[in-house]
């Protein structure tokens, strides 16, 4: 093989990745918009997207051999039936507050779970922090609170607004948490790791949910299916597949587009506009999360001494 061929291949097979990692957040951008639709409360709402999610993913997986020699490695499902709950919880959460506030707003609180990772894995796990990372992320905490719009919790707010928020705030700390948890397993076989955390929630929730409001025929069934099929299975194909292809600067970067899509979405459907202090929100939080991710410091470093 020339060299401008092996060369050009790994070049192929970035860009490829790059278009899979756009169509994953595209696609999950919407999620809100699936789950508002549904007209589900967020119980039901996960656990139709957990049982049409293992549908695909046991589908996928299986006609590929991803779950070959999974039931020996005990392991690997511990710490995914324990990451599990907490995704199912923060999901649960997440589509409560987005219920009581609105799928911008949550959306924009609930992007503060990176940070949460970072603060969990210095505080349990002993991992170092940079200095310069506290700081972006008190500028994220900050663009968290504006983003929340901090006029309208002191002012007029109702307390559904409020719980809301606050769910959602619950919603991205317990996702930071199943992150760590399940860190290092999703690197390893990541698609059986979302198989399980997806059972999970089935077995969670199923006691739970209503199904008086959900066994009627109607559109909802179309919404639901789409939550689990598109969001628990096409996303996390797409995910997986694309990170360990792309760059870390990269992946950041990609990342804001789910957020614009659902406030894009969240507008034109439900016209539901950022207030100016809410787009400031935005832009702290974009500013405090690459900051982190691609390890900018505060200052220019000293030259070194000869």
């Amino acid at each position: 093989m020339s060299t401008v061929a092996a060369s050009a291949a790994p070049a192929a097979d970035s860009r490829g990745a790059l278009i899979q990692l756009l169509v994953a957040e595209l696609l999950i951008g919407s999620v809100g918009v699936f789950v508002h639709e549904s007209g589900q409360d967020a119980i039901t709402a996960v656990l139709f997207r957990c049982v049409f999610g293992c549908v695909f993913l046991i589908a996928w997986g299986s006609a590929r051999g991803l779950f070959r020699g999974l039931l020996g490695e005990r392991a690997l499902i511990r710490s995914a039936i324990v990451s599990g709950v907490l995704l199912v919880l923060n999901w649960v959460a997440l589509f409560a507050g987005m219920a009581r506030s609105s799928i911008g707003v949550a959306t924009m609180v609930y992007h503060f779970f990176p940070f949460v990772v970072l603060g969990m894995a210095a505080l349990f796990y002993g991992e170092r922090t940079r200095a310069a990372d506290l700081g972006w992320t008190a500028i994220a905490f900050v663009g968290v609170l504006c983003s929340a719009d901090p006029f309208k919790l002191w002012s007029s707010a109702g307390s559904g607004y409020l719980i809301g928020v606050g769910l959602t705030f619950v919603a991205a700390i317990l996702c930071g948490a199943s992150l760590l948890l399940s860190r290092k397993i999703s690197r390893e076989r990541p698609l059986a790791v979302v198989l399980i955390q997806c059972l999970v929630g089935v077995l969670m929730l199923a006691p739970l949910a209503d199904y008086a409001a959900v066994w009627k025929p109607g559109s909802h069934w179309f919404w639901l299916a789409g939550l689990g099929l598109i969001h628990s299975g096409v996303c996390y194909v797409l995910f997986y597949s694309s990170y360990p292809r792309l760059q870390v600067a990269t992946i950041a970067v990609v990342a804001f587009i789910y957020p614009v899509i659902a406030l894009l979405l969240d507008y034109l459907i439900y016209g539901h506009a950022l207030a100016p202090v809410q787009r400031l929100g935005v832009a702290l939080i974009v500013l405090g999360t690459l900051g982190v991710n691609l390890k900018w410091q505060w200052r220019r470093a000293r030259p070194a001494r000869a």
